[in-house]
């Protein structure tokens, strides 16, 4: 599996549990389970995607201003968690925040998936045309 294919395995889960958060109701464990559960994912695939995608990235003039704009999504998708976890369950804020959340979430994967992987598209046979002029001594 390679690095694209492994982010839209982890977009198709982190869009079944955006889902799902809103279509949760009040206090209940099950609301509580899928933020928890979605707050790790959307966590665990920032940190990778960043060190192991965005920063690659963040080398090249041609990508940078892409990186630099989908690392600042991450940030908003954290204030949107961080503005959650301040707020009640039970309040209807949060279901507004919830699908604030939601909505900007699918945006910066929908951006990820068609911009951004054209873009490493385009670093990778850059460098594979490097490569072979070096091996070639063209």
């Amino acid at each position: 599996m390679n690095i694209f294919e492994c982010l839209r395995e982890d977009h198709l889960v982190q869009r079944e549990l955006s889902g799902k958060l809103i279509r949760t109701h009040g206090d209940s464990d099950a609301r509580k389970r899928v933020f928890q559960e979605l707050k790790l994912e959307m966590m665990a695939h920032a940190k990778a995607e960043e060190r192991y995608f965005y920063i690659p990235l963040l080398e090249e003039d041609l990508t940078q201003e892409k990186a630099r704009h989908s690392i600042s999504e991450h940030h908003e998708l954290d204030e949107f968690v961080a503005d959650l976890e301040s707020t009640a369950y039970s309040a209807s804020a949060w279901l507004v925040t919830a699908k604030k959340l939601e909505e900007r979430l699918r945006h910066h994967l929908d951006e990820e998936e068609h911009e951004v992987s054209s873009w490493q598209e385009k670093r990778s046979q850059k460098r594979r045309k490097l490569r072979s002029h070096r091996n070639t001594g063209s």
